[in-house]
């Protein structure tokens, strides 16, 4: 008994359909990448919102807060140093609380330009997939 195997048959995926689903397979992992970094930016713009909104009503309290208590730091001031007139008061006053918002205002200056809008990783994936996907074609 004798088995013969059959030279010239192949019954496995020709060469050009492996390539050509292995090219498939690269452009939906490309498109995956791209799903994956627009639901990202949608997910940063959501809790940006959210974050805007909180910082927006806090921002209205804590002014309406420091008003009264400038106020306050005025006539606390006009009782202390009663040789000092009440407008005196208010410009000693008012020239601390404009220091102190300057520096406020300076450091967050300076944290924003630390800040980038796209994270390193995700950006990085992007620009390769793109260099990938435009040389593979």
């Amino acid at each position: 008994m004798s088995a013969t195997v059959p030279t010239g048959s192949n019954t496995g995926p020709s060469v050009t359909q492996l390539v050509s689903g292995i090219v498939g397979d690269v452009q939906d992992l490309g498109m995956q990448h791209l799903a994956l970094f627009r639901h990202e930016i949608k997910e940063d713009i959501r809790k940006a919102t959210e974050a805007g909104s909180s910082l927006a009503v806090g921002a209205a309290v804590l002014q309406l807060g420091g008003f009264l208590v400038s106020l306050m730091l005025v006539h606390l001031l006009s009782s202390l140093a009663p040789n000092l007139s009440l407008w005196m008061c208010y410009g000693i006053v008012g020239a601390c609380v404009l220091g102190l918002g300057a520096i406020a205002v300076s450091i967050g200056f300076t944290k924003l330009k630390s800040v980038e809008s796209l994270s390193k990783q995700a950006s990085q994936v992007m620009k390769d997939d793109a260099k990938w996907l435009t040389t593979t074609k």
